[in-house]
């Protein structure tokens, strides 16, 4: 865009297009150098399997980079490019989760801000005309963006198309008089960016419900009422101001974070539909009750890959990716339903074929596991990967597997493909 929008502030900069030819085909130069992987391109042209003396690596057919990832971080890139020092360059939290891309972008002389910075913080940046925020693949709360825009900084927005799906549902139910019931972490950046949009533009309200349990509570309430307070102790930050359950889940529409498990969403939106029509009665369920398909792509592709998978013969599963990604903690949700798994930021948590560091998401800390790769007997590992890790830690995680058991990576690379 080369002209600012309809209704944009006073002093908003001229936009930029930051995805001209020249900067994306330098962008791309440096994307590849970071991220590319000559050994997982090789795997994935041989079916997704790499086996070398009695160890069968074995590739989900959907992991790493998503699209909306990959564009956030060509965006980032781009900004660097288009605005080179002296100017100075700033990103709300992380671009995505994933530490090792996060360090690349702060690389670049990217600095990264609160992803929520106060007005105390604003100020003492001096934050102005002249100076660059990139706001994160998951998008920023309505009020952080109005009080970036009022200071006529440039803002980079990378956020994602489909969390952008959400917000327009969200947007609309708040227009509608319905409450956004939104299932995911309230605490997460996503799902604070998208209950933000349900107060922007008017009186909306929203809930946000975590698990099944959580939405059963709420269904029991919808159907039966009960303890109003109770209500509001239980979901205490997790709803609107002003949110009372005996007046605003009388109309409620579904929606969520991208990254849940596909059938955990569905579930919820089936149990909150059946609590609605059981309260008010099939005619009238048009009026009380709206949901619309809003779960990510990329995200179900990778899940789907990874459900195939686990029905095939295998004796672990490793998952790389950021501790505090979504899309990724639900993969090793998966995994560990079905055969010992370990979910590792990078290559450098395999210890030793003795120790494993590994996250575990019930305690929510790194613990340590011992004995978990055999050496004795073959053995087959599946991987897989969250939408916001890299192809060179996947490989990475690959060449670590078979170091362990004293195949140098070296002869892998030098092997030739097979037919």
């Amino acid at each position: 865009m080369s002209a600012n929008p309809p209704n944009a502030p006073e002093n908003s900069p001229k936009k930029i297009n930051l995805r001209r030819p020249d900067v994306m085909e330098a962008v791309s130069a440096q994307v590849v150098a970071h991220y590319r992987s000559e050994l997982v391109e090789r795997i994935r042209a041989q079916g997704g399997l790499l086996s070398h003396a009695g160890l069968t690596v074995k590739l989900a057919k959907e992991f790493g980079f998503c699209y909306g990832v990959e564009r956030a971080i060509d965006l980032a890139y781009a900004a660097r490019n288009v605005f080179p020092d002296p100017a100075r360059i700033f990103l709300l939290g992380e671009i995505i989760h994933n530490p090792e891309v996060n360090d690349q972008i702060r690389n670049l002389g990217i600095v990264s801000i609160s992803p929520k910075p106060s007005d105390e913080e604003i100020a003492s940046l001096s934050l102005g005309p002249g100076d660059v925020v990139i706001i994160p693949a998951f998008g920023t709360e309505v009020s952080t963006r109005r009080r970036l825009e009022a200071t006529g900084c440039q803002t980079v927005d990378t956020t994602c198309g489909d969390v952008m799906s959400v917000w327009k549902r969200v947007r609309q139910y708040s227009r509608d008089g319905v409450t956004s019931i939104i299932h995911g972490k309230a605490k997460h950046e996503e799902t604070k960016a998208t209950t933000s949009q349900a107060g922007a533009y008017g009186n909306g309200h929203y809930l946000v419900v975590f698990d099944l349990q959580e939405t059963d509570f709420v269904c029991d309430y919808i159907v039966n009422g009960g303890d109003r307070q109770g209500f509001l102790d239980r979901f205490r930050g997790a709803y609107s101001q002003g949110f009372d359950p005996d007046v605003h889940l009388a109309a409620v529409g579904v929606a969520n974070q991208t990254t849940m498990l596909r059938g955990e969403t569905e579930e919820v939106q089936r149990r909150i539909r059946a609590a609605i029509e059981k309260r008010h009665g099939t005619a009238a369920l048009a009026q009380h009750f709206r949901v619309f398909d809003t779960i990510c792509g990329a995200t179900q592709d990778r899940q789907d890959a990874l459900q195939r998978m686990l029905r095939e013969p295998m004796d672990l599963l490793v998952v790389v990716g950021g501790y505090n990604s979504s899309n990724t903690s639900h993969l090793a949700e998966m995994g560990e339903k079905v055969l010992p798994t370990y979910f590792i930021k990078n290559a450098s948590k395999m210890k030793s074929a003795h120790a494993i560091e590994h996250w575990n998401q019930h305690t929510c800390m790194e613990v340590e596991t011992r004995d978990w790769y055999p050496l004795n007997r073959d053995l087959t590992v599946g991987i897989t990967a969250g939408a916001s890790c890299p192809n060179n830690l996947i490989e990475d995680t690959i060449r670590r597997l078979f170091e362990l058991r004293g195949i140098s990576v070296v002869d892998l690379l030098a092997a030739p493909p097979r037919a």
